[in-house]
C-alpha cells in the first residue's frame, strides 16, 4: 500500500530495512547502500571516496588549537548599505549580512576536495543503492539557539518551507529533482528524488534547518514564511544575534553552547565571540572607515584600491597588513549578461557583435593595473573550461544535438577577441560591424538601424553607484563607432535587484560563481524552466532543449571525466551563443586586515575570503601580534 507523502513509515519498513542493513556490504564513502542509520556513513563523496576517513579530527586547513575569544569588525560584504530582514530566504528585503551563521545544514562540504559532503547535523549518511533517495540521521546532540533539540521533524518543516511559495524561488530550482521529505522516526529524515543523480544527496545536504517556533507569536499562531522579517531566527549555527540598530549595525554573538563547536567538522572554527557588521553608504566610504580602523579587513574587489586605495598611516606602520592569497577557485563567469528577451538581442550574430567591442587589454592595462586575466569560460580557471577542439568524449554529447546548435560549436573554442598585435579593435570592430549587417543592422542618418530604421540602443544597469563608469565609458565608446548608443544607467542596490528579479534590463554585469563539480545550480542558471520564473538565476532568458539536455548530462555523470566532459561540451554551446561578454577574473584573494589576525597556515584549496575569515581566523595573542609571528606575515602567498 503507497503511503502519504510525509507520513512515518511503518514499523515493519524499519525492521526490514535494518534486517537489509546486517547482510548489506559496504562502508564509508560511495553514493550507494540502502540502509539508514545501520549502515555508518558520517561522509559521501560524489566521485571516489571522501578525503578525510572516519575518526578524523578537524580539516587540515584549520588550526585546532586556535584560541576563541575577541571581535571581528566588518563593513558590508556586498553593496547593500541598509537591512531590514533576519530572513535570508525569502524575496523580499535586504537580508542582514551575516546572518546565515545562524544556520546550520545537515552537511558540510570541505575546503580542500571538489565535491564530499561531511555530516553537520546529520551524523550518518544513507544513499540509496538505486540511487533514487538518501537518509540522513540527525545527531542527538544537535540544538537549536533555544536549547529545542533538532528533529527530523524540523528537517522536514525546513524543506517544505523552503520548497513553498513563501520563500524565493531559486530553492525551488536547486532542489526541483527532490519530491518530498519523509520522517521516517524522531531522528532520521528521508528525501526521495525525481530520478537518480550523484550530485541530489550532496545537494539536499545543503539544507539549511531552522526551528519552526522561528517567527511564532505570543498567542501561539505563526505567520507567514515570508511575513518574517526581524524576528530573530532560532536557527542551529554558531552564532546568535545579540543586538542591531537602525538596519546598518548587526552583532553576533559566538553561542557559548553551540552543540556542534568539538565535531571533527568544526573543530578550530568560529573563534570570534563577537562579530560585528557595520553597513556604509557607498564604497568611498567605506574604504575612508578601513584606513581610519573601523572595521578590521576587507576583501578588495577593485583593483584601484589595491593599488591605490589601500594606502596610508596605517599601512606605513604595519597595522594595516595587504596580502594575496592565492586560491584553485573555478571563477566562473563575470561579464555584461545580455538580456535576450529583449528583441535587440535575439540574434546571436548581434551578441557577438557586441563581445567583438570590449578592448580587454586597453582595460586591464588602463584601469586594472594589468592584474587581471580575460574571462574565457563559464568554468573559468578549471579543469571543466572548455579549449581547443572538442574530444570525442564532447562529441558523443554534442553528436546527437547537432541540428540543434551552431555548427560553429563543433570547431574551435570561441575565443575571446584581442587587440595586441597583430590584432586591433579596428579589426574587431570591422568583423562586429559585418555580423550586424548580416543581422540588418547597417549605418545611415548617423546611426545604426535596422531594416524599419530603428536606432541601435540599449541600457546598461548597474548598482556600482558609477564605480563601474570608467568599464562602461570605454566600451560605449566602442560601441559608439558601430553607430550604437549605450545608456548607462546606475541605481541602489534594492532597485537594481527588483529589475533584475523582474527582468527588467537589457545588460547588466553579473558574477555567475563557479563550481568545481556544478550540479543543479545550473537548472536554475541556465535551465529552460526557470526562464520565466521572476527572481530565477536564468537572467539571460535562455530557453534552449540542446543546453537543458547538455545540464541533464552533467546532472547524470558518475565519473569526474564524464562530469569534465559534459561541463565542457555545455561550456561550448553557452560560450557560442555569447549571452555574455566576458570580462575577467583573478586567481588570487586580495586582503586587507588589520594587525593581531592570525589565520592557519595551511590554506584550503577552494575558498571565498570572507567566509574564510569569518570561519578559520582568530584573534592573535598580544605577543604574536607584537612579534610579527608568522600567522600576520606580510609575505604574499604564491
Amino acid at each position: 500500500m503507497a503511503r502519504a507523502p510525509g507520513t512515518q513509515e511503518p514499523e515493519i519498513f524499519k525492521i526490514l530495512t535494518a534486517l537489509a542493513c546486517v547482510i548489506e556490504l559496504g562502508g564509508f564513502g560511495g553514493l550507494g547502500g540502502a540502509c539508514g542509520a545501520a549502515r555508518a556513513a558520517p561522509a559521501i563523496a560524489q566521485y571516489g571516496a571522501p578525503r578525510y576517513a572516519p575518526g578524523f579530527t578537524h580539516f587540515d586547513y584549520v588550526d585546532p588549537h586556535a584560541p576563541k575569544g575577541g571581535t571581528l569588525t566588518l563593513a558590508n560584504p556586498n553593496r547593500i548599505t541598509r537591512f531590514d530582514t533576519f530572513n535570508p530566504y525569502i524575496l523580499r528585503g535586504n537580508p542582514a549580512p551575516g546572518i546565515d551563521l545562524l544556520f546550520d545544514t545537515l552537511t558540510v562540504g570541505s575546503g580542500d576536495e571538489a565535491s564530499s559532503a561531511y555530516g553537520l547535523l546529520a551524523d550518518d549518511i544513507a544513499v540509496a543503492a538505486d540511487g533514487l533517495s538518501v537518509r540522513f540521521h540527525i545527531n542527538p546532540a544537535a540544538r537549536f539557539s533555544n536549547g529545542d533539540p533538532v528533529t527530523a521533524a524540523d528537517v522536514k518543516y525546513s524543506f517544505d518551507t523552503l520548497m513553498s511559495q513563501a520563500a524565493a524561488p531559486n530553492y525551488r530550482a536547486v532542489w526541483a529533482d527532490v519530491s518530498r521529505a519523509t520522517v521516517i522516526d524522531p531522528q532520521t529524515v528521508r528525501f526521495d528524488f525525481r530520478h537518480a543523480g550523484r550530485e541530489l544527496p550532496l545537494t539536499i545536504g545543503a539544507l539549511p534547518v531552522f526551528s519552526p517556533k522561528w517567527g511564532q507569536r505570543a498567542d501561539g499562531s505563526h505567520p507567514p514564511f515570508d511575513a518574517i522579517a526581524l524576528e530573530k531566527p532560532i536557527g542551529s549555527g554558531p552564532y546568535t544575534i545579540a543586538s542591531y540598530s537602525g538596519g546598518t549595525q548587526i552583532v553576533l554573538q559566538r553561542n557559548p553552547r553551540y552543540w556542534a563547536a568539538d565535531l571533527p567538522v568544526r573543530r578550530g572554527m568560529f573563534n570570534f565571540d563577537r562579530i560585528v557588521y557595520k553597513l556604509y553608504g557607498d564604497p568611498a566610504a567605506r574604504l575612508e572607515a578601513l584606513k581610519a580602523g573601523e572595521f578590521d579587513a576587507s576583501v578588495a574587489v577593485l583593483a584601484r584600491d589595491w593599488v591605490r586605495g589601500y594606502t596610508g598611516g596605517r599601512f606605513n606602520d604595519g597595522r594595516l597588513i595587504k596580502r594575496v592569497f592565492k586560491h584553485s577557485n573555478d571563477a566562473g563567469m563575470q561579464g555584461f549578461f545580455v538580456n535576450i528577451r529583449r528583441p535587440l538581442f535575439q540574434d546571436v550574430r548581434v551578441r557577438q557583435a557586441l563581445d567583438l567591442a570590449l578592448d580587454f587589454p586597453y582595460l586591464n592595462r588602463q584601469l586594472f593595473y594589468n592584474q587581471y586575466s580575460r574571462s574565457d569560460s563559464f568554468f573559468t580557471n578549471s579543469e571543466l573550461a572548455a579549449h581547443g577542439l572538442p574530444d570525442a568524449g564532447e562529441l558523443a554529447l554534442l553528436e546527437p544535438l547537432r541540428a540543434q546548435l551552431d555548427p560553429a560549436v563543433f570547431g574551435p573554442m570561441a575565443l575571446q577577441p584581442d587587440t595586441a598585435p597583430p590584432g586591433s579593435l579596428r579589426d574587431n570592430l570591422r568583423r562586429a560591424r559585418t555580423l550586424l549587417a548580416a543581422a540588418g543592422w547597417t549605418y545611415r542618418d548617423g546611426a545604426l538601424r535596422d531594416r524599419a530604421g530603428q536606432p541601435f540602443v540599449f541600457e546598461i544597469l548597474d548598482d556600482s553607484g558609477g564605480a563601474f563608469g570608467a568599464v562602461v565609458a570605454s566600451y560605449a565608446r566602442n560601441l559608439a563607432k558601430l553607430g550604437i548608443t549605450v545608456n548607462f544607467r546606475t541605481t541602489d542596490f534594492a532597485l537594481y535587484q527588483q529589475r533584475l528579479q523582474n527582468f527588467d534590463f537589457d545588460m547588466t554585469t553579473l558574477a555567475w560563481p563557479g563550481s568545481q563539480s556544478p550540479g543543479n545550480e545550473l537548472l536554475d542558471n541556465v535551465g529552460s524552466a526557470a526562464a520565466g520564473i521572476p527572481g530565477s538565476g536564468n537572467l539571460v532568458g535562455i530557453h534552449s532543449p540542446a543546453v537543458d539536455a547538455l545540464v541533464q548530462a552533467v546532472l547524470a555523470a558518475r565519473t569526474r571525466p564524464a562530469l569534465v566532459d559534459a561541463a565542457r561540451a555545455l561550456d561550448r554551446v553557452l560560450m557560442h551563443g555569447y549571452y555574455v561578454v566576458p570580462q575577467w577574473y583573478s586567481p588570487v584573494h586580495r586582503v586587507v586586515y588589520r594587525r593581531g589576525l592570525a589565520f592557519p597556515t595551511t590554506l584550503p584549496l577552494y575558498y571565498d575570503a570572507a567566509g574564510w575569515i569569518l570561519s578559520t581566523w582568530w584573534e592573535a595573542p598580544k605577543a604574536a601580534a607584537v612579534s610579527g609571528a608568522s600567522a600576520v606575515s606580510t609575505r604574499p602567498d604564491s
